[in-house]
């Protein structure tokens, strides 16, 4: 039947088309075959294996199903903790208590250990105890912030999560963007999901390394898509973007034409002459720049001693940065666009299949490139729920705001295949 053939065509390419929804989607098409889909139909018994084949089969679907499967089941009390809780050691509120549950629920072994005898003796207490501050710390630490022990709001969304209903709206988008994806995601891979500020080296089924990452603010997103890793670059060149040079640069050269020079930058007409930057009327341009600006490899460097490329139409790669405090932070959007890497020797090495010590020896002999001859796919990834290594699906803030756009287009969608009674 008709209705047959849609479930699988959703199941495996999604119910709504991506690339329609905003330019930062970026997914090749996934043609359903439904002369294929018919035949198969006609000759089989088996509709519902053949229907559940069609859905993505990677271990990060079937964990995300189980988890939307347990959520829709449990008739658990909602904890509610004010999300703008602010509590410091030695103060009190009413609040405390609930949060110290949701820890002593999701303890694991080695925090149990640590922790257990403090969580029962003072789990009910309203006075946030000095002896309770290493516990936040700890959990804090597990979730990636700083372990700084005070709470704030950070700390509870991160603790309390979202309500049960947000947790299911968060696992069906996670759910639908799988579909979006290659059925099978690759091994080695590369997977940066954007919510969690992480980038993973993923290879046989093992996180050989996970990093911190900056990523795009929220006037300069970073892109959802995925691509293939193709070249290490070592000591790069920095070709600065027009809307740089645009917006950020030419204030300050209109009335300081010559600092691009100081700076280590080199300018370039039309036809590919450098020019030094002092000699540039620079009050004579606008919008439109017809110089190329480009900054020279040096520890000043936007993009540090290296970057990874994969060439995409969004001009988006990771990089190392000068600017290592940002990875001090917990919140992470801070970049024009391109992901920042607090490890970029180590992702390195990884798809190039070596070792650290061989990428600081490159490091050595200044600007030199080198391909990656694996075939080593990397997916720039926006997932606000996601299961890690063991399959528990962790949650994350929705920095940008697209899981509520995106549910809109499923319940639209929804809405217009319903028919009306």
């Amino acid at each position: 039947s008709a209705r047959v053939l849609r479930y699988a065509h959703d199941a495996q390419s999604g119910r709504v088309d991506p690339n329609r929804m905003t330019g930062y989607y970026d997914f090749p098409a996934k043609p359903f075959d439904l002369e294929g889909a018919l035949k198969t139909l006609a000759h089989t018994q088996e509709v519902r294996t053949y229907l559940e084949s069609r859905h993505p089969q990677n271990p990060e679907y079937q964990a995300l199903r189980v988890e939307l499967e347990a959520l829709e089941a449990s008739e658990e009390n909602e904890i509610v903790v004010d999300p703008k809780l602010l509590l410091k050691p030695g103060e009190s509120s009413p609040e405390l208590p609930k949060l110290l549950t949701l820890i002593a629920r999701n303890l694991d072994d080695e925090m149990g250990g640590n922790y257990g005898e403090v969580l029962a003796r003072l789990g009910k207490s309203e006075v946030y105890d000095p002896e309770l501050v290493p516990v936040i710390k700890a959990v804090q630490q597990r979730e990636g912030m700083k372990g700084d022990g005070v709470i704030g709001p950070r700390t509870v969304a991160l603790l309390a999560g979202a309500s049960k209903a947000d947790r299911i709206e968060k696992v069906k988008v996670a759910l639908e963007e799988l579909r979006w994806m290659p059925s099978d995601l690759g091994s080695p891979r590369v997977f940066i999901n954007q919510p969690a500020f992480t980038a993973s080296y993923i290879d046989s089924g093992e996180e050989k390394l996970k990093t911190r990452v900056v990523i795009g603010r929220v006037t300069n997103q970073t892109a959802f898509f995925y691509d293939q890793i193709k070249q290490v670059d070592f000591h790069p060149y920095w070709g600065v973007p027009q809307s740089i040079i645009v917006n950020e640069m030419l204030p300050r050269l209109r009335s300081d034409p010559g600092y691009l020079d100081r700076a280590g930058y080199e300018v370039t007409d039309s036809r590919g002459r450098q020019i030094p930057s002092s000699e540039v009327d620079w009050g004579a341009y606008g919008s439109k720049i017809p110089f190329s600006v480009r900054q020279q490899p040096s520890e000043a460097n936007a993009l540090g001693e290296l970057k990874i490329l994969f060439p995409n139409k969004h001009a988006i790669y990771m990089h190392d940065t000068p600017q290592k405090s940002f990875f001090a932070r917990d919140m992470r959007a801070l970049s024009h666009g391109c992901v920042r890497l607090q490890d970029p020797r180590g992702m390195a090495a990884a798809v190039l299949g070596t070792s650290v010590d061989d990428i600081a020896e490159k490091l050595k002999h200044g600007h030199s490139t080198e391909n990656v001859t694996r075939v080593i796919p990397v997916y720039v990834a926006y997932f606000t729920a996601w299961p890690d290594m063991s399959g528990k699906v962790e949650y994350f803030d929705d920095v940008y705001d697209r899981d509520s756009k995106l549910m809109q287009a499923l319940d639209a969608t929804e809405a217009v295949r319903t028919p009306s009674s």
